[in-house]
């Protein structure tokens, strides 16, 4: 068994102070094997923004492993975001846009999905993901989780684009073998297997700590991951400065059926988009 705390679209520069401490510290409480951080560290890709980022990181106990978000290259500065986009992020965050941790039960792998080109707009890179699929076919019994800023499908209602090639990008996850996708972006959670790819699933967090909310409180989900099981908690903090759990969704499938997919378990719903 293996616990992830899923974390993303912190935002520094637009936080909400008052939840700094409480993550810290239920981050501790909940002592995962690792913490993912699915991108968009900062509001707007500043060194100030990106260094409180980095505090927030020495202060967690767990391992972690994150990915850039399309806030973290900047905006208003064209030439810094063509020339140079990741600096910042490099020097201050990690220097690898494409991190790995893996362990006896799980592979994690981030994929940087960010175009410099289109600001909102991700692309998933296939070179990416092949490297992927040939890295974890030594170890195809380990649950693949693959982390990226862009959900490769939107829940019904979302305004925002998709990233470019994302049907593609979906056949790839599938040929890579992944079980479940890490996202964030779009400010609201949703869990579930994805349409095109039933053994994929998608396990998408809201904003940790941004005030830039819509129309749900900020979240972050837990996955405990166990063969053909995934259990994910959603906690959220409302008014009141505490993350609690909201709400719990179990998800299983058939190891010994290749062609199975995710399924909700009877009795538990899967998180709803709100």
């Amino acid at each position: 068994m293996r616990t992830i705390l899923h974390l993303s679209d912190l935002h520094f520069g637009r936080t909400r102070p008052d939840l700094l401490d409480p993550l810290v510290t239920l981050a501790a409480d909940l002592a995962p094997d690792l913490v993912a951080v699915s991108g968009d560290f900062t509001q707007r890709a500043r060194r100030s923004q990106f260094v409180e980022a980095a505090k927030f990181l020495d202060r967690l106990r767990s391992p972690w492993l994150a990915v850039p978000g399309n806030h973290d290259i900047s905006l208003d500065n064209v030439v810094v975001r063509l020339l140079d986009p990741w600096g910042r992020y490099r020097s201050l965050i990690h220097d690898d846009l494409s991190p790995r941790h893996e362990d006896e039960e799980v592979t994690v792998v981030g994929l940087n999905t960010v175009n410099r080109y289109a600001h909102q707009a991700g692309r998933i890179g296939r070179s990416q993901l092949r490297a992927i699929a040939r890295s974890h076919e030594a170890n195809p019994q380990k649950t693949l989780v693959v982390m990226m800023h862009h959900p490769p499908e939107h829940p019904v209602g979302s305004t925002k684009r998709l990233m470019s090639h994302s049907g593609k990008g979906v056949e790839a996850l599938v040929q890579a073998g992944a079980d479940i996708v890490l996202s964030g972006h779009l400010h609201n959670a949703h869990v579930a297997p994805l349409t095109a790819a039933p053994g994929v699933l998608l396990v998408q967090a809201g904003t940790g700590l941004s005030t830039r909310l819509r129309n749900e409180p900020n979240t972050l989900n837990l996955l405990t991951i166990e063969p053909g099981h995934v259990r994910i908690d959603r906690y959220a903090a409302f008014e009141k400065p505490v993350f609690e759990v909201i709400e719990t969704a179990w998800f299983g499938r058939d190891l010994s059926d290749q062609n199975a997919g995710w399924e909700a378990l009877s009795g538990m719903a899967p998180v709803s988009v709100a």
